[in-house]
């Protein structure tokens, strides 16, 4: 027989502890620029769009743009991995790529906008913390969601 508590559980949408936090996305863009530089690029790239268990943690995931916006790699959704991005707007018009590139091309930093949510499915308010790759190729970027 279900609990009050079971049921609620089984109805809510993501919980705060499921929610990974700027610290934790800081850290976890630092590690993946650490693992392109020792791995080198198509097996650290491989690695964040396929190994889950090392590249996702909590509602948190690594993704790679190349220099044109194009995903090279994408830990929530391989899906797009090789589409270009780089005229894509969130649901308010805004320019992500674009955006990304900007803050990239001044050193590391936060770009808001919304993006669909990994686990809920629902377009929700997002800052993703980005910084260039070790080649200079492209910028790395893992996002929390506010």
């Amino acid at each position: 027989m279900f609990t009050t508590a079971a049921l609620l559980a089984m109805g809510s949408p993501v919980l705060a502890e499921d929610r990974g936090s700027k610290d934790e996305a800081m850290q976890m863009v630092n590690a993946a620029f650490d693992h392109m530089k020792k791995a080198g690029d198509a097996k650290a790239l491989d690695d964040f769009t396929k190994d889950k268990a090392a590249w996702v943690k909590k509602d948190l995931y690594v993704f790679v743009f190349d220099t044109k916006g194009t995903f090279i790699a994408h830990g929530a959704n391989d899906k797009l991995v090789g589409r270009d991005m780089s005229n894509m707007k969130d649901a308010n018009g805004k320019a992500i790529f674009p955006a990304m590139k900007e803050v990239v091309a001044k050193g590391t930093g936060w770009v808001d906008y919304d993006w669909a949510h990994p686990q809920t499915k629902k377009v929700e308010g997002k800052s993703s913390y980005v910084r260039q790759t070790p080649d200079g190729k492209g910028l790395i970027g893992v996002g929390i969601y506010r």
